[in-house]
């Protein structure tokens, strides 16, 4: 059977992106109405296990997981590093060769990205990046499946991202040239994106555009989007929330951008830190629909990456 690993957004055509947003949009049209529990009409997955490994805790991505393989008609086995051997010194390669005899894919929410690659390399099913420190792409394409669900083209668009050029930032950056929208970004400076990826996303024709101010960035912007300005694992809070504090999205920042703009956040978000009430619980607000697209879209995913 042909699979697919399903890592880094740059390294998958345009083509494959589009069908797999395709398949979500498709698929969540088709369950307008029913129970959550309700298996697809085509059970495409029936038989099917995908194994979830978590070594960072998680809300969106274990339970949109969880519920695709169930609306897929699969099953799902969940686990923690800690849970397996694999938190007490088995190699990751060894781990990868394991899981690839009992289940059919594998999902990974990693500390190290080189992790998810090394167990990729190894296994013999595929492999998804539920997040890491380098990237995560399934947040991507349920936040642009969320702004083509209420109109947006995205090729021509102007997205803004404003704070910490962390994964998420990269994911996106990634996606641009694939999916044809420009990418304005907005952060102090050592918290700029990677140089790397904004040099591949040049390399294959795609605008990023890098801004030391938000104001900068948000100006003539059809969507804005902002993660929180400490994540996992950061032990220098304080003096995050002090140098990003700048780049936080108020109603003022929000009234530079284009007229109607859009505002996104992968959550979890802290109100009064990288954005304010007003706005993520605002009529600009399409976060809860982002959320819930985690799901949709990773359910078109799991099926691409199974050929199915």
């Amino acid at each position: 059977m042909a699979y697919r690993n399903f890592i880094d957004l740059w390294q998958l055509e345009a083509a494959e992106l589009r069908a797999i947003m395709d398949s979500a949009h498709a698929m969540k049209r088709a369950r307008q109405g029913w129970p959550k529990g309700k298996i697809d009409a085509d059970a495409p997955l029936a038989g099917h296990t995908l194994a979830m490994i978590f070594e960072k805790s998680s809300t969106r991505t274990r339970f949109s997981f969880d519920m695709a393989m169930t609306q897929l008609g699969g099953s799902s086995i969940i686990a923690t590093a800690a849970d397996m051997q694999l938190g007490r010194g088995e190699t990751v390669e060894d781990t990868a060769r394991v899981l690839s005899r009992y289940v059919d894919a594998v999902m990974i929410r990693a500390n190290n990205h080189s992790d998810v690659e090394t167990f990729a390399a190894a296994a013999s099913v595929p492999v998804i990046n539920g997040l890491t420190d380098r990237s995560h792409p399934c947040q991507i394409m349920a936040d642009l499946m969320t702004l083509e669900e209420h109109g947006l083209d995205l090729k021509g668009a102007r997205l803004a991202w404003v704070g910490d050029g962390n994964n998420v930032c990269s994911s996106l950056i990634h996606a641009a040239p694939k999916f044809g929208y420009s990418m304005a970004i907005g952060t102090p400076e050592r918290y700029a994106p990677d140089e790397d990826d904004v040099e591949i996303a040049r390399e294959m024709q795609g605008r990023i555009d890098l801004y030391d101010t938000a104001e900068e960035a948000v100006a003539g912007a059809d969507v804005v989007i902002a993660d929180t300005f400490v994540s996992m694992g950061d032990a220098d809070a304080d003096e995050r929330l002090a140098e990003l504090d700048p780049y936080a999205v108020t109603e003022d920042l929000m009234g530079i951008a284009n007229g109607g703009a859009k505002f996104l956040h992968c959550l979890p978000a802290h109100r009064g830190e990288e954005v304010d009430a007003e706005i993520i619980d605002g009529p600009q607000s399409l976060v809860w629909d982002e959320a819930e697209n985690r799901l949709h879209a990773q359910k078109a995913v799991l099926r691409w990456c199974l050929g199915k």
